[in-house]
């Protein structure tokens, strides 16, 4: 008979959800009617559904999303705004990710591209893909400290920002970049093109982003890698804070 030592030791094994089934078919008559091979099934489905969950967890942790609970289900599809849910749930799938294209969703401030943006970012994160969200200011704060640094940080972070699965990038041109950055920027884009996913976020059009850049030659090269070929979402509609702030009023 199964005395509680038993049941410990399932989480000294680090199978502890396999114990907490296990616990749950002792106590549950209702189990009694499956075989035996029914019964180790769902302790191994159990399990594998455990430690799936928490390796997502990790994931979304380590994407750095300012909303981790962002998702595609979560979208919210009022009259005003310009999404398609078909098209949304198309994405959701991400296929776009394994095919490593660039997704531009532009939109004016407090219309949802964030939310947006880090949904998307959510279901990779559900397939096990690993994601970075950040936004265009952090990265060239990020490689400026590291630069001054004089170490290898800078290499490995540059080394990060390429390489990373999906990578997306928030207020995008929203201040202009130097042309340190701008070179810095260019290298990450040329070594992700073709290679990994990439979303920008911004509150401009592309032909803006030019008077944020640099030099001419640059903001052709960083451009070329980004808009051509980019799946754009041109986000209109309601001021999303104004819109849930009334909500929060009304209840």
């Amino acid at each position: 008979m199964l005395a509680e030592e038993h049941f410990e030791q399932f989480k000294q094994f680090r199978v502890k959800a396999m114990g907490d089934k296990l616990r749950e078919m002792v106590e549950d008559d209702s189990y009694d009617a499956f075989t035996f091979e029914e019964k180790m099934e769902m302790l191994i489905d159990a399990e594998a559904t455990a430690r799936r969950e928490r390796k997502i967890a990790k994931l979304v942790k380590q994407a750095g999303f300012k909303d981790s609970a962002a998702c595609a289900e979560d979208v919210l599809y009022l009259p005003e705004r310009t999404l398609s849910k078909d098209r949304i749930a198309r994405y959701a799938e991400c296929d776009w990710v394994e095919n490593c294209d660039v997704m531009v969703i532009i939109s004016k401030t407090d219309c949802g591209k964030s939310f947006l943006s880090q949904a998307f970012g959510n279901s990779p994160c559900r397939r096990l893909i690993p994601v970075r969200y950040t936004r265009l200011a952090d990265v060239c704060d990020d490689l400026n400290r590291a630069r001054a640094a004089a170490d290898h940080s800078y290499f490995e972070k540059m080394d990060a920002y390429k390489s990373v699965e999906l990578l997306i990038v928030d207020d995008f041109m929203t201040t202009p970049i130097s042309t340190q950055n701008s070179i810095d920027l260019f290298e990450i884009m040329e070594a992700r093109e073709g290679r990994r996913a990439t979303i920008i976020a911004s509150q401009l059009e592309p032909n803006e982003w030019y008077l944020r850049i640099e030099g001419e030659l640059m903001a052709d090269s960083i451009l070329n890698r980004i808009a051509t070929g980019a799946r754009y979402i041109d986000l209109e509609g309601p001021n999303m804070r104004e819109y849930f702030a009334k909500k929060r009023e009304a209840v």
